[in-house]
This record gives structure tokens, sequence and C-alpha cells, in this order.
């Protein structure tokens, strides 16, 4: 297999000439932004006050990110191609920006912004300035799904953009840097969940400059032949352009972006013609290899700067108060003959212009980049065929998730022809009780198919892979080019993706204050075998905290639900699956439990997020409890209705108050979060003064955190997941975080005034019974019989 291509009368002259000139304008703009205040068009010599104080920004990608995104504009209006551009090496937001600036997009978002000299000036000044943008290719920027403020996730992103997206190329920068990080170097195994008879391409373009910020990188120290054999192993066809004279380059490019285009359109047209070999096909990829910092200066005070670490940021950085320096940046910039590339208003010159594609053709105006403009409702059942019949209360045990699973099931036969609606997971669909999904689809799988082989085919539309890394990326990559989706997880790994997590966010945050940008689907994370019913996984297995990480974000942005029930379970799902620039977090267990709720209960109690459970109350009318007993989770709320019963057998005149809670969300304040109930509302739950024990499912500090400011905050009293854990019996698992019934019934006859010398004997026997538990299961290896055969009596 050759490396390079011919690149024989890939260009004319005049072909060459403009795609050199429009590269040239890019580069001017980029360097533009890092340093000049005022002065655009060197209309005079730069002087101390036309530069910024402070020059922030990255130089030493931005070549090579402006000259790939030239040819893609070639190919682009060439062939009538569906095109967006991701770019990993997300420092190189100068390059972003002066594209999309060229094209126009940036202009028609940003009227103030405006294709002239004075556009010009502003567009600078603006670039990692005070009240103006990132130097990421943020969400600010036009045609950008991928901030890459973390490396790592471009590629993940680019195969999510493309699933179910037929006319869709996806071209995705790698920096060198990023390829050294583990998501990364997962993601290149996404080519064998890409269908090309349905879903569109990814063009991988790992970009090799030589240097991260200052050190080599190991794939740009690699040779040629290894490199060929790496992507050739993982699955690709790898074509290299190399060098850095740019005649040459750009003739390199243009043959190269031919022959891949041509191998794409044919991978596709064999597939969807029914003439697909059996196995992936070997999709195209690009190695470019360019000096890092391209045509800037070759040395600064006699120290290398092109092609050198030196290139990464600001390769000049002492221009306001070094004449010397000064003067190189002048030269820099003048080298680009900017009298060549744009009129003396500052407009590009027409025929430059000209290369640039039309309308939504431009990678800046492309609607997959702004996929609110594409998202459509989804299409969901009616949550109440599938409700249960809980008959007596909590005499009917079933699995919640796979009640849930049921829903899903029908939700994606609903959205089958739209093809909109992926569930994605590491490889636990089955494990979650989410498996009738099956009945209807199949996992997607590009490689061989044993005859053995349950529920894999081409067509499947549930996504697993061992990778929390990828199913987040994918997921995210999905929903931001305008489809929906859910990420069913085991609770306590959903840590690896914890800053990808924080990524989302921040990007739901600054797209919610951008009027342009378009609302997309809610991020729908499901975490089951969660902490409390981890009965042989142990330890290692045993972590909520997820929640505590998700509780730092913007109140607009994040919800946290904590269904202790089928019913509410279902309420939930089918909610959040309507949402939208939200990221919602269901935390639910999938191993058989007590049902609660019926459905209209469970609809009323959801709606308001949190509520009294009047049947499990004894308390009198208009006369405040004595006690709350208060909950949020499965299994605390089973728990805790257990320590309710054992309270009201062993103290008749205790008056007690349950309430549950299922939006935890709604125990902050109103002024910090939209559920958040009011302060009156709170007391008239909790009451103003009564102890409060509250069975928590994860950290008890985190209820401390969101309900400071209440009025009886002193004496809410917390018990949860206080980091003991093992290989142990359910009910064992509570005992060791002292979450259990007898825990919570001891805490509540120590925490209610005068209650603990008047019920000294009840106290005797619930320690009594925790002492013979402990030598029950470690005998039997099993719960006592009075706990595993619990029910809520019959009132």
């Amino acid at each position: 297999m050759e490396k390079h291509i011919s690149t024989a009368a890939a260009l004319t002259e005049a072909e060459l000439g403009l795609i050199d000139r429009y590269w040239r304008a890019a580069n001017y703009l980029s360097v533009g932004q890092i340093y000049l205040l005022a002065n655009p068009l060197l209309r005079e010599p730069l002087k101390p006050e036309h530069i910024k104080p402070r020059l922030l920004g990255h130089w030493g990608t931005t070549p090579g990110l402006n000259f790939i995104y030239a040819h893609l504009n070639r190919l682009i209006r060439g062939r009538d191609l569906d095109v967006i551009y991701i770019c990993g090496p997300g420092h190189g937001g100068p390059g972003m920006v002066a594209n999309t600036y060229l094209e126009g997009s940036y202009s028609e978002i940003y009227p103030d912004i405006s294709e002239d000299a004075e556009g010009m000036r502003k567009l600078f000044r603006q670039f990692s300035f005070p009240g103006g943008i990132p130097s990421h290719a943020a969400p600010e920027t036009p045609g950008s799904i991928h901030e890459g403020g973390e490396l790592g996730y471009a590629l993940v992103h680019a195969y999510g953009a493309a699933f179910d997206n037929p006319d869709l190329i996806v071209a995705c920068v790698i920096g060198d840097g990023e390829a050294e990080t583990g998501p990364l170097a997962a993601s290149w195994h996404s080519n064998k969940f890409l269908n090309p008879a349905r879903d569109g391409a990814v063009l991988p373009i790992l970009h090799l400059n030589g240097y991260k910020i200052a050190n080599p990188t190991i794939l740009g120290r690699a040779a040629d032949d290894d490199l060929r054999r790496l992507f050739e192993g993982y699955g690709y066809e790898p074509f290299f352009v190399d060098g850095h004279e740019p005649r040459d380059m750009h003739q390199q490019m243009a043959a190269t972006m031919d022959r891949i285009f041509d191998r794409i359109r044919d991978i596709q047209h064999q597939a969807r013609n029914g003439k697909a070999a059996d196995g992936c096909p070997r999709w195209p990829m690009i190695v470019l290899r360019s000096p890092k910092g391209w045509t800037g200066p070759k040395e600064v005070d006699g120290k290398k700067v092109e092609g050198f670490w030196r290139a990464h940021q600001v390769p000049v950085s002492n221009c306001r108060e070094d004449d010397g320096h000064r003067k190189i940046l002048e030269d820099w910039m003048r080298g680009y003959d900017p009298e060549d590339l744009f009129d003396t208003g500052g407009r590009l010159k027409p025929e430059l212009r000209a290369l640039a594609p039309a309308g939504k053709r431009r990678m800046g105006a492309n609607p997959h980049a702004n996929g609110g403009l594409l998202r459509r409702e989804l299409a969901v059942p009616d949550l109440r065929d599938y409700a249960v019949d809980i008959g007596r209360r909590g005499s009917v045990v079933a699995q919640s998730t796979q009640v849930l699973g049921h829903y899903l099931r029908d939700t994606m036969k609903l959205n089958a022809e739209a093809a909109n609606f992926r569930i994605f997971g590491p490889d636990e669909t089955e494990s979650n009780r989410l498996g009738s999904v099956f009945e209807v689809t199949d996992r997607v799988w590009m490689e061989d198919i044993e005859p053995y082989d349950i529920h894999l085919s081409r067509d499947g539309r549930v996504v697993e892979v061992l990778s929390e890394h990828l199913c987040q990326g994918w997921l995210e990559g999905y929903l931001l080019t305008g489809r929906h989706g859910l990420f069913s997880c085991y609770e306590a790994f959903i840590h690896i993706i914890d800053s990808m997590f924080n990524q989302h966010a921040k990007w739901l945050k600054v797209t919610g204050e951008l009027e342009w940008r378009k609302p997309i689907s809610s991020l729908n994370y499901l975490l089951t075998s969660h902490v409390w019913r981890q009965d042989h996984n142990g330890f290692s297995h045993q972590d909520p905290g997820f929640i505590d990480l998700v509780a730092n974000k913007k109140a607009d942005i994040v919800r946290i639900y904590l269904p202790p029930d089928a019913n509410t379970l279902l309420w939930v799902g089918d909610h959040c699956l309507r949402t939208y620039d939200r990221i919602n977090v269901i935390v639910a267990g999938k191993q058989p439990e007590p049902q609660w709720l019926s459905m209209d209960e469970a609809v009323k109690h959801c709606e308001a997020g949190i509520g009294i459970w009047h049947w499990a109350s004894n308390e009198e009318e208009a006369v405040a409890p004595d006690l709350v007993m208060a909950c949020a989770g499965d299994v605390p709320t089973m728990e805790t209705l257990a320590a309710v019963d054992l309270l009201r057998k062993a103290i008749p005149a205790l008056k007690i108050r349950t309430v549950n809670v299922v939006d935890l969300l709604a125990l902050q304040s109103r002024d910090q979060h939209p559920h958040g109930l009011t302060d009156e509302a709170f007391d008239a739950i909790f009451t103003s003064d009564k102890p409060v024990i509250f069975a928590y499912h994860g950290y008890p500090y985190l209820i401390h955190r969101l309900t400071y400011k209440r009025t009886n905050h002193e004496n809410i009293h917390v018990r949860g997941f206080i980091e003991e854990g093992t290989t142990t019996t359910p009910f064992d698992m509570t005992v060791l975080n002292e979450l259990d019934r007898y825990h919570l019934a001891i805490e509540a006859i120590e925490r209610v005034p005068g209650l603990k010398e008047k019920a000294a004997d009840a106290l005797a026997a619930f320690h009594d019974k925790l002492a013979e538990h402990h030598a029950y299961v470690r005998e039997y290896g099993e719960d006592m019989p009075e706990v595993r055969n619990w029910t809520w009596p019959t009132a």
C-alpha cells in the first residue's frame, strides 16, 4: 500500500494560488487574534498600543487546522458534501474563528463583527480578552460541537455525530498530544460500530506537528511504517501527507483528499446497494505531518520556534515592550501579504470568498453543528401502559429497571423509522434489566458475527462497549447533532467520565446563554447496580459519589432523581426523555424490591418531587409530629419504612411523619434551584423544630449541603454511605453503613427529646437485633428471615 499519493494534476496553478492565499488569510487572522488590539490591516507600522497587554492563545496547531479547513472547503464545493469539522486541538480556537469569519457564517451570527476593517479589529480584540470569547473552539464558535477543554474526546464525538446521519461526513482533527490520551486511543475502535449502510462517515485526520506544550509527542516521533501498521491494526487505511513547503503540501493534500472521498463514496455505495463485504470496511484516515507553528517565526532571540514546542502558544512574547519582538511580529504578519488577501475596506477579496461553500454547506453554518435546529420531539408511549399494580402496599415485588426496559423497548419501536434514539452502555444493557429492548433491536456490531451470538447485528440500535468514555462521547455527539439517547451504567463506574460530564455541563451552561444555539435533548443517565446492591462485587463497586459531582453544577442544568419503585421510575424516565438542555441523573436499583405507589400516586408524588407519605405516617391532623422519618433512594426508602414499622410497634404513642424525596434538588432553596421548595413549603413538610432522621442513598454530607439554609437544619440527622463495604448480603451492607432499620430506629429514639429514657427496652431490643444479625449473617451467609421476609403491615 502506498503511503503517499501522486500529486500530478491535483491542482492547477490557478487553483493552487487561490487555495494558498485563502490559507494565508486564515493564518493572518489567527495571528491577529492572538496579538492585536488595533491596526488590523497593518495600515501603519505596529506600535506598542496596537498590541494586547496580555498575549493569550495557541499558535502552534493553528496553521495546520487552517490548512485542513481550506482543503475541506474545496471538497465541499466541488462535490456538494455535507461536512462538519471537529477540532480536537481545542486550543486551535483562532483558526476556527478565522475560518468561520472568512466564510461569512461568523458575521451572520454576530453582526457586530462585520466583514470589514472595523469588524476585523473587533474580531481581533475580542479573542481571549475580558468580555470577549475564549481561546478554544468554544460554544461561541460557529460550527463547533466540541470545545476540547479537556483532550481525548474529539474522535468519539465525531462518531456519535455520524451515527444515523447517512449523508454527513465528520472531519475530525486529532492533535498528536490528544492522541496520547487513553480515551482517544480507545476511540479508534469506534469504526467497529459505524454501519456504512445507514450511518455517515468519519474522516480522522491525525495532525502530527511533533510537540506538546514542552515535549515531543509519542506518535510524532513514530516512523511512518510504524504508524501505518498501528492504524491498519485498528482497521483503517492510512494516507500520509508530509512536508513543510506549501506548494507541495497543497498538492499532496488535494490529491489525498480526492482519493479518500472517492473511497468513502465507494464504501457507502457498496453497503447501500447490498454489495458490502462481511466485517468492517477499512475506512480511510489521514496522517498529516506539518511543522508546529508552520509559517511562523523560525527563531526568536536565537532560539528555535517553528517546528518546536516554543511555537505552541505565543511564539513572540514581548511585543509591547520589546521593539525587536514587535518587528518580528510585524514582519511575520506582513509576510502573509494582507493587501493580496483583503481589499481596501478590509473585506476578503471576491475570488477568495468564492472558495468557501455557500449557505448551510459552510462548516460554520452546518445545522448538524447546531443540533437543536434538527431536533425533533421523541415519540414515547403512554407510561401508564407499563404501570405496576401494587396490590396491598409493599406486597408486590418487581425489578424497577426491568419495568422501565419495557417502556424503552416501545420507545425504540416508535422511533425506529426516525432513527433518532439509541441506548448506550458498557456491556450492561441486559445486566441492568433493560433486556426487553432486544425484542425490537440488537446491539450494533460490525465485526464478524458467529451463529451462536445473541442480539448482535449490523443494524442494532443499542451501542455497547466496555468503555464508559466511549459511551459518554458517542452519546454527546449524538445529542449535539439533534438526536435522543440514554446512557445506562453501573453507579460506581460512571465516575470514569466525571470530567466528560463536567465539560458537557459547561457546554450546556454557555449554549443556554447563546440565542442562536438551539436546545438539544438532555443527556440522561440511568445509574443502576448501585451501591446498596452489589452482593457479588463488593467494595470496589460501591460508590454513590457521582451525585455529589452533579450537584456542583449550575442549577438550571442538572437534575437528580431517586425513584423508590417502578412506577416512580417510569414517570422519571418518561419525564427525562422529554426534556432538553439538561443533564438528568436517575439512580434506581435493578434487584427485586417492594412496590409502594400506584401510578396515580407516583405521578402526583414525582410532579411534586417530594412529599409526605400519609399512608406511612401516624401523625395527628393539624398537630406537629414528634419525628420526621425522611428517605431518598429505593433501599433507604425500604429501610425507613421498616424502621417506621419497628417504632410504631414498639412505641405506639410516637407520632411519626414519613417523607420521601424523588427530586433530590427540591431540598435546595428556591433561590438556589428552580425545583427547590420555598422555605414555607419545606417547613410544612419537615417542620421547623422536630428531629428529622434522613436515610439517604449517597454520602450524608450532600443532604446537609442542600439544606444548610433551612430553618430546621440543625435537627436534620443524615445517614447514608460512609465508605464501608464488602462482598456481603444486601441488609448487611446497610448495617455496615448504619443505614439499616435498626440504626434508624435507634437514632430516632435518641433524637426525640425525652424518649430515650422512656423507650429503653426498645433501644435494647434494637441493639440486640444488630448483634443477632451480625452473628446470623456470618453463620448462614444470608439475611435473617425477619429481614428477608419483612413487608409493610396491613392497615
